[in-house]
């Protein structure tokens, strides 16, 4: 036996990972004074609680799913996409130049305009990506490196923009004006209404959360039932054989790492266009940083990816009820992601190999 079970490295390693990650948490907070349990259920009311917290905890959510899918895709094939925060930047500028500037006569119903705006999004996002892709496969620039870069250049561009060209006329604040109302995207409470499901409407979640488990099914399929996945994961797992196969590096790094920044671009549908309605900084709020931690946790498969994003939607949410009405401090809750981030990611190997010494202990125990 050389590796764990399928079911470990799926489930087990992660929780886990995830466990030791929230007890030394509950032991931070047990050192500041608070109950770390009370702390918990404080969380867990706070983000599932109510349709108001679902809401908030499934707008996360939807945040994840996108930046985690974009970070997949890249680490399927070898490479680490750091730049899904200013690849979701520039998917913000797309899709609202698409909410703005397109003719109302072109959009006569929602769903145009959130078609446009996803075209719009995941071709600026691609876009993006395509500039540190084409460094890397053809003048051999390490894409974390370059992606690294581009965050802060696409921060300084959005920065730019809001300030001058794309700044509302009369507004103090760094803004664009408010999209048409034609193009604001049904929420939850709209889209249950009709069913007789009573959901908050303070709550952000809108119909993008859709679309976001559509591109989980989308990301599934193209990765394992096409010849295009097939030719990422091979050049993932061997560049060597695979070029050896007839695979060609450079269009493999290029086509990944622009759908990686396409979905992460389509990150903006949620945030900038069915939330905030408008250009505004930083409307991304990390998501493309914690889409690493996403994928990892969720081995960069889609279904471990959308539970990966929903326990950080939760811890989110969660996070933000627990500073809200406690004395726990809104920046403990960032070190509480950030242990979530360290055991899933960097420290991984500290679980996973006393745990393939058991197993293996085991099987060899079973053969005697």
């Amino acid at each position: 036996m050389t590796k764990l079970p399928k079911w470990a490295d799926v489930a087990l390693i992660p929780f886990l990972n995830l466990a030791i990650a929230f007890i030394l948490s509950g032991l931070v907070i047990f050192a500041i004074g608070e109950n770390p349990f009370a702390a918990l259920v404080t969380m867990i009311k706070g983000a599932f609680g109510s349709t108001y917290g679902w809401g908030y905890t499934l707008y996360y959510t939807t945040n994840f799913i996108f930046t985690g899918l974009a970070v997949s895709i890249a680490f399927k094939a070898a490479m680490f996409n750091i730049g899904g925060e200013g690849q979701a930047i520039i998917g913000g500028l797309g899709v609202g130049l698409a909410c703005l500037f397109i003719p109302t006569a072109l959009m006569p119903h929602w769903s145009f305009a959130l078609v446009y705006a996803m075209i719009a999004g995941a071709i600026f996002g691609g876009g993006w990506a395509l500039i540190p892709a084409y460094l890397q496969a053809k003048r051999g620039s390490h894409v974390v490196i370059t992606t690294i870069m581009f965050n802060f250049i696409a921060a300084s561009v959005m920065g730019y923009l809001l300030i001058k060209p794309l700044k509302a006329k009369g507004a103090q604040e760094s803004a664009s004006a408010s999209f048409p109302e034609v193009t604001h995207l049904p929420t939850l409470h709209e889209l249950l209404a009709p069913l007789g499901i009573n959901f908050s409407k303070s709550a952000p979640a809108n119909v993008s959360l859709f679309v976001a488990l559509a591109m989980c099914v989308v990301v599934y399929l193209l990765m394992n039932r096409s010849r295009l996945g097939y030719e990422i994961r091979a050049f993932g797992l061997s560049p060597t054989a695979s070029v050896y196969a007839g695979i060609s590096p450079t269009k493999i790094i290029i086509v990944a790492m622009m759908l990686s920044g396409a979905l992460s671009g389509l990150m903006a549908i949620n945030a900038t266009m069915g939330q905030h309605e408008r250009l505004i900084l930083n409307a991304v709020e990390g998501a493309g940083f914690i889409g690493i931690a996403v994928a990892l946790m969720g081995r960069n498969h889609p279904f471990g990816v959308f539970l990966a994003a929903l326990l950080f939607g939760f811890l989110y949410q969660g996070g933000s009820e627990l500073s809200l009405w406690t004395k726990i401090p809104r920046d403990l809750i960032i070190v509480i992601q950030g242990l979530v981030i360290l055991f899933t990611g960097a420290l991984d190997n500290m679980v996973r190999m006393p745990v393939e010494r058991l197993f293996i202990a085991a099987a060899k125990r079973k053969e005697a």
